[in-house]
């Protein structure tokens, strides 16, 4: 039971970080990303790119939030969360090794997202000892 609280409140946090992230980049992404120093100015492929992949992170981040309240999808949710994550602290990683080292906001959401995935990667390797059955 209280394993499941955990469990609950990380995907809870976590969906919610997917779901503003992933909004903010579809709905507003050059407010957003200017608030990391990077200008997008009018390429309508570039605003494309940047606004797909938001939807990706938002749709993730809504599934993650739904396995916190639906026992059902909490495994689903907890692999979701561990591939979103994961893939992109990876993704940022290898960007650094190719192009050199981004602003600190970026190197800092680095961090943030691989320390979830891990988080996430954790509680699914644990998930024979939790009981995903709300009481």
């Amino acid at each position: 039971m209280k394993n499941f609280k955990f469990v609950r409140i990380a995907l809870i946090l976590f969906g919610l970080i997917g779901i503003l992230i992933g909004g903010a980049l579809l709905f507003a992404p050059i407010a957003f990303e200017s608030s990391a120093g990077i200008i997008l100015d009018d390429n309508i492929s570039l605003l494309s790119e940047i606004r797909s992949y938001g939807g990706m992170v938002l749709s993730g981040g809504i599934i993650i939030l739904l396995g916190a309240f639906i026992s059902s999808l909490t495994y689903t949710s907890l692999v979701i969360a561990s591939l979103l994550y994961l893939s992109i602290g990876i993704s940022r990683i290898f960007a650094i090794a190719v192009d050199g080292v981004p602003s600190e906001s970026l190197v800092s959401a680095m961090v943030a997202e691989i320390v979830i995935g891990v988080i996430c990667v954790l509680i699914l390797l644990k998930r024979d000892k939790l009981s995903y059955v709300q009481a």
